[in-house]
């Protein structure tokens, strides 16, 4: 399996102020850069400090973009490359010292990595958006603390979306209601992508994820 090097701090781009705000993390899909996600920003709610980050991975030419693990060879059906993945973007996240809540949204394959990311460090996150993504097969030793703990984890994905195959729609079916407070939205007519209805749905999941977090002590 092709070695995952650590993710670039160089590419990083941030919005909101940092002291005492909630960290929300944005994590690309395949192909795709830290820029993508970010033209999100003004569409979610204020009171977040938000990073988005750029996958450490080139695809092969002519694909464009960057990648969390490959999707070419054995390693496209390696669960261990997904984990290998969330690691390298733990590892960052230890680095950039941020000790307060943090929250996560992402796309596709970010969005496998984020949750693998959860289930690899379930004290780290408040919360999770996954749009379009998947969760991994196979146990890791989060998941029953995720089980125990159900953080919320809004999952939307369109009826027309072919990129995800079916058996990963499927254990992510069963996989995430047993191991999260699960928001779930599936969109008509939707491919693999981001509609301005799933765009208002993960508004107000976000609103209420911050309401949650000032209430806390």
């Amino acid at each position: 399996m092709p070695e995952i090097p650590p993710l670039d701090a160089r590419h990083v781009l941030w919005s909101g102020e940092r002291d005492g705000r909630p960290l929300l993390v944005l994590l690309h899909g395949y192909g795709s850069d830290e820029r993508d996600l970010f033209g999100l920003v003004p569409h979610l709610p204020d009171g977040f400090a938000i990073a988005s980050v750029r996958a450490p991975m080139e695809p092969p030419w002519p694909a464009p973009g960057h990648a969390w693990y490959p999707l070419e060879g054995e390693a496209a059906r390696d669960p261990e490359a997904v984990t290998r993945a969330a690691a390298r973007f733990l590892e960052w996240l230890d680095g950039i010292g941020h000790d307060g809540p943090v929250g996560l949204l992402a796309f596709s394959q970010g969005g496998a990595v984020s949750l693998q990311a959860m289930r690899l460090a379930p004290e780290r996150f408040a919360f999770a958006v996954n749009l379009s993504g998947y969760v991994a097969p196979g146990a890791l030793a989060g998941d029953a603390v995720l089980a125990e703990a159900r953080p919320p984890v809004f999952w939307g994905r369109g009826t027309a979306d072919t990129v995800i195959p079916e058996a990963l729609i499927v254990h992510t079916t069963d996989w995430l209601p047993a191991h999260a407070d699960l928001v779930g939205r599936i969109y008509p007519g939707l491919a693999h992508a981001v509609s301005p209805q799933e765009l208002a749905d993960i508004g107000v999941f976000l609103d209420k994820q911050l309401a949650a977090l000032a209430d806390r002590p």
